[in-house]
């Protein structure tokens, strides 16, 4: 064999049976092969337990969606490039034209401009309500073009907490999908939940390091199958580099999850005594209007708090240039805290009568509190409180 050959046809070391490798290997390939054709054949139909193309399905990538479905108390799932492609999936794979979705004012802002913009071009339309409108919730979902639920708890950015159960009753019984956004809730919440697909945003929490981009479709394996075969030709998936990389991410999940929440509540209450605040959002305080709900249907409240602060916009926007430690960005789950204008990140879509009914304001601030020590959070905030309040 000549040289040139060989650097193609490269030699192997293969494992004896007793010497695993600690870590599980990047299977960093696109093709696959079998020992012979027929053996080929056989895998032809699955997905998932044998290898041929990397679109179809990865071991590195298969590994992550196991592990996922785990964590969520489902049976399997699907990893996609980002948050926003496992919406898009589990939508398209269940809706048709003349089709109709209901979904909430207070959801995702990217959510709200596919629904209403882009999923019309395929004939779906859909329908907004506030998610604290429950008779008209209850009416909507009992109209029989309505075929599917897409909602979040706690929701972004007002942290609001629906009540989860009564809205899964109400969709079976009138034979709607539902579809719960549990990114901001975590892979540890909601579990006990009927829920039909669960979607995530696995560059939040999952990764948790805030340097890659993946989404999740989790659910029952009839679920899966359903839409498996969409994903495959719609090719959104995830590189098995970054599915590596979530994975690592994940060894770490729980620890950084409780700092990220233990974090958000002692500044949530921290603002609550402050004076330039006019209120606090966040569902693990007593007094939070989601407080009850959230207790029954959470394991923990996660790690985003919302306030307004008592001033008007500019001020509200110097307050948040003076911060040194919150870097303003919008996402949440990184090691870093974040901070964010509400009104200037999600209110782009909606006319003032949305805006009145978000409860979104001028001078709305949320915070992404990262694992930074609470000491220093609250002493930036202090000292952006001093700079700014007391010109």
């Amino acid at each position: 064999m000549k040289k040139n050959t060989k650097l193609i046809h490269q030699k192997r070391i293969e494992l004896l049976n007793e010497n695993k490798s600690l870590i599980s290997p990047i299977y960093q390939s696109v093709k696959f092969s079998f020992p012979s054709i027929e053996e080929g054949l056989k895998a032809e139909d699955t997905y998932g337990n044998q290898f041929e193309y990397s679109r179809v399905s990865n071991p590195t990538v298969r590994e992550l969606e196991l592990m996922l479905a785990d964590l969520q108390d489902k049976e399997d799932s699907i990893c996609v490039s980002s948050g926003m492609a496992s919406i898009w999936l589990s939508m398209l794979g269940n809706l048709k034209s003349g089709d109709c979705v209901l979904y909430f004012l207070e959801s995702y802002q990217p959510t709200r401009v596919m629904l209403k913009k882009f999923l019309r071009n395929f004939g779906i339309e859909s329908i907004a309500l506030s998610i604290r409108d429950f008779d008209s919730i209850k009416n909507t979902l009992s109209r029989k073009e309505v075929k599917m639920l897409i909602f979040e708890s706690p929701t972004n950015p007002m942290l609001q907490i629906p009540d989860i159960e009564k809205l899964v009753f109400l969709a079976k019984e009138n034979s709607v999908i539902t579809i719960m956004d549990n990114t901001w809730a975590g892979l540890h919440n909601h579990g006990q939940f009927g829920i039909d697909y669960f979607i995530h945003s696995l560059t939040k929490y999952a990764s948790g390091h805030g340097d890659v981009m993946g989404g999740a479709v989790i659910s029952s394996s009839k679920n899966i199958k359903k839409i498996k075969p969409l994903a495959v030709n719609m090719g959104s998936i995830l590189d098995p580099a970054t599915a590596y990389l979530i994975m690592r991410g994940l060894k770490t999940y729980h620890l950084r999850v409780d700092r990220h929440e233990t974090n958000a509540f002692k500044i949530a209450n921290f603002l609550k005594n402050r004076s330039e605040v006019k209120k606090v959002f966040y569902p693990g305080l007593e007094d939070d209007d989601g407080y009850n709900l959230a207790k029954k249907q959470m394991k923990s409240y996660g790690g985003v708090v919302t306030f307004h602060l008592d001033c008007n916009k500019d001020k509200a926007w110097n307050f948040i240039n003076s911060l040194k430690l919150f870097t303003t960005a919008s996402s949440l789950g990184s090691p870093e805290s974040l901070v964010i204008p509400a009104h200037l990140f999600f209110t782009k879509d909606f006319n003032k009568k949305e805006i009145s009914l978000s409860g979104i304001q001028d001078s709305t601030i949320r915070l992404s509190l990262g694992l930074e020590d609470i000491d220093d959070l609250i002493f930036d905030l202090s000292e952006a409180f001093d700079r700014i309040f007391k010109l």
